[in-house]
């Protein structure tokens, strides 16, 4: 698949709806990957102990939905090869904390599609998703972007 496909999707345009529950087990793995020592993130009591109702989720936590989504389709729904696809940067900014037991639904949206000369030459390509994270009571918890590079042939 080339950028040169033809795109099904434009600014706006919702590429992905997914839902997932915040488990505690995952929590504490995201803490161990991430070498966090707050007590947190592993221990309900500790947890308690700072004002949560339960184990609190890493800042990066959502990143579990990329479990739960068919990255092969979003690439190909955008037109990205995704042979030369980075990640550029990804940004969280959150409304409150997110604990074991939240259970949140991510819909996420094309925010930029833009072009732009490469520093080496080549033409590369920006894509920013917005992501927002909702959670049962249809409060948004979280917002995240990121932003994707395709860098030219």
């Amino acid at each position: 698949m080339t950028s040169s496909t033809v795109r099904e999707l434009s600014v706006g345009s919702v590429l992905d709806v997914v839902s997932f529950e915040v488990e505690a087990g995952k929590v504490r793995e995201f803490a161990k990957a991430t070498h966090s020592v707050d007590p947190a993130h592993t221990d309900k009591e500790a947890a308690a102990a700072a004002g949560y109702s339960n184990v609190l989720a890493t800042p990066t936590h959502v990143v579990v939905a990329g479990h739960h989504r068919d990255q092969k389709q979003f690439t190909r729904a955008l037109g990205l090869a995704i042979e030369r696809v980075v990640v550029g940067s990804v940004e969280w900014r959150y409304a409150r904390p997110l604990v074991a037991g939240d259970r949140l639904t991510g819909t996420r949206r094309i925010a930029e599609d833009t072009t732009r000369e490469g520093k080496r030459g080549g033409t590369m390509r920006l894509v920013t998703l917005e992501t927002q994270w909702v959670d049962e009571s249809g409060e948004t918890a979280v917002t995240q972007r990121e932003v994707l590079i395709e860098r030219g042939a």
